[in-house]
């Protein structure tokens, strides 16, 4: 053994000692905390998650430190000694979590000093656990935010192979959910694609907001010690510090602000997740859903559910629970850190893996699974195009196609809707389609009204009739579509 190896082991406190002086502050007090005040307040069972970020920012710490001369360059090689044999501690499960220790950052800490001694004490130089806290949640909403962000790429490459193979298909569009006008079923999807590629950018723009260092900070006023707190944020790939100490401790609003993006993106599915329940029911018909996204039904045999849509449906009201609660956490906080902020993790966390579970298999489900063997996705959601097409043809979609005809033919548009509401009413009661009513009986609701009038009263011809940009036309709809491939590339 080295002779600052055996300094550092003489230093170092015994296990016992670091379990009956486990509070960094308790010097100042009489008496031990209560077993019950140690569950109550304990955060170490559901923050331990940030170790990764908690090491990195010590490790980025210490190595300002040494570079300004605050700590020798022996501690912080010691400190990156002991930081990386509790790395491996942690990632072969031999690491010992303990509740006396409150916390990621105490139990790290006091594993180190354990480790190295006296090095291990002078790491926390400059710094508090205030703004140690905000950095690790900073670090780790950014890297659980890439993921958040693959994910919702993978789901609209899934609409968009679902779109690009249906494009040609004929849905019935709904307001009111009663049949309004045909779609295609191609466009229909792109819409989604459309929504997610909003959520993507949100997050991209919350990720930047998040990628700021508050460390540096301290408790609350800064410190005096000679930080280099740009240096520490370029270390850790972050974009800025934050510049006012006050502010960098107590600001959660990154945290309510992903919360708020998650919360909309979650509400995108929770619509996707409505029609697809609609679609499968038997009185639809449009769609099947994969065997392996449903389950059966323990009394009635034929049932098939769909519950993976319907939980994700539910699951929305949960993180905008989360969102709820922690803006009503922040609501009434003095500056600056307040320990009602150790409530800001377990929403958030939550929010982080229900909204990347809830992705990862939505993009399964609609788009299927690749084939290793072949390259291809299978599975998926299967469309019946014959049902959305007769079901089209239920609801007179192409109403307002006649009504465009005859303002095409020099009707002002208030009388050609009044027109064709007649015209719909007769078809109503012969029980038949605006397209099935003979000429002479069009030609009696307007002179106007031709043999060419069969051609806008088709499906297919209101679909193709609709090719201005954003519109359900074929040809636009595969124009989107490039776009779309072109930007998921």
């Amino acid at each position: 053994m080295s002779s600052s190896q055996a300094n550092n082991a003489a230093s170092a406190p015994s296990h016992n000692q670091l379990d009956t002086k486990a509070q960094a502050w308790s010097a100042l007090f009489s008496e031990p905390m209560s077993d019950l005040v140690k569950r109550y307040t304990s955060s170490v069972f559901f923050d331990k998650r940030l170790w990764q970020a908690d090491i990195a920012g010590s490790l980025a710490h210490a190595e300002m430190l040494a570079a300004q001369g605050v700590i020798s360059v022996e501690d912080h090689a010691s400190i990156q000694r002991g930081m990386a044999q509790i790395t491996q501690e942690i990632e072969s499960g031999a690491f010992e979590w303990k509740l006396d220790l409150e916390d990621v950052h105490l139990n790290i800490e006091a594993r180190l000093t354990q480790l190295v001694g006296d090095a291990g004490k002078r790491l926390h130089t400059g710094r508090s656990r205030n703004d140690q806290v905000a950095t690790d949640v900073r670090l780790w909403l950014r890297g659980e935010i890439d993921l958040i962000s693959d994910l919702l790429k993978e789901l609209q490459v899934s609409l968009v192979d679902v779109a690009e193979q249906n494009v040609d298909v004929i849905l019935p569009g709904f307001t009111h959910l009663q049949v309004a006008q045909p779609v295609s079923f191609g466009h229909h999807m792109l819409a989604y694609v459309e929504m997610f590629k909003r959520d993507a950018e949100r997050m991209a723009d919350v990720r930047r907001r998040t990628n700021v260092l508050p460390l540096g900070s301290a408790a609350l006023a800064g410190t005096t010690y000679p930080l280099d707190r740009e240096r520490v944020a370029k270390t850790l790939g972050m974009e800025g510090v934050c510049q006012n100490s006050l502010d960098a401790v107590s600001d959660r609003d990154f945290a309510i602000e992903f919360t708020a993006a998650a919360s909309l993106c979650m509400v995108h599915v929770s619509r996707l997740s409505e029609e697809l329940i609609i679609w499968m029911s038997q009185n639809f018909g449009f769609i099947k859903i994969a065997d392996r996204f449903t389950t059966g039904s323990s009394i009635m045999p034929q049932k098939k559910n769909p519950d993976v849509p319907e939980l994700a449906r539910g699951k929305t009201g949960r993180v905008v629970g989360h969102l709820m609660g922690l803006i009503t956490l922040m609501k009434g906080q003095p500056l600056a850190y307040n320990k009602d902020n150790q409530e800001d993790k377990e929403p958030l966390f939550d929010t982080v893996d229900t909204l990347k579970d809830t992705l990862r298999i939505f993009a399964e489900m609609v788009g299927g699974q690749l084939n290793p063997a072949t390259g291809q996705k299978e599975g998926g959601i299967t469309v019946n195009a014959q049902a959305m097409e007769q079901a089209a043809l239920k609801g007179y979609a192409t109403a307002t196609d006649l009504a465009d005809y005859l303002v095409k033919k020099g009707l002002p548009f208030r009388d050609a809707h009044e027109t064709v509401a007649h015209a719909v009413k007769a078809a109503t009661t012969h029980a038949c389609d605006l397209s099935e009513l003979p000429l002479a009986v069009l030609q009696g609701f307007h002179p106007a009204i031709e043999k060419d009038v069969y051609e806008c009263l088709s499906l297919r011809g209101s679909l193709n009739a609709r090719n201005t940009l954003g519109g359900t036309a074929p040809a636009q709809v595969r124009a989107q579509l490039a776009r779309h491939r072109a930007r998921l590339a």
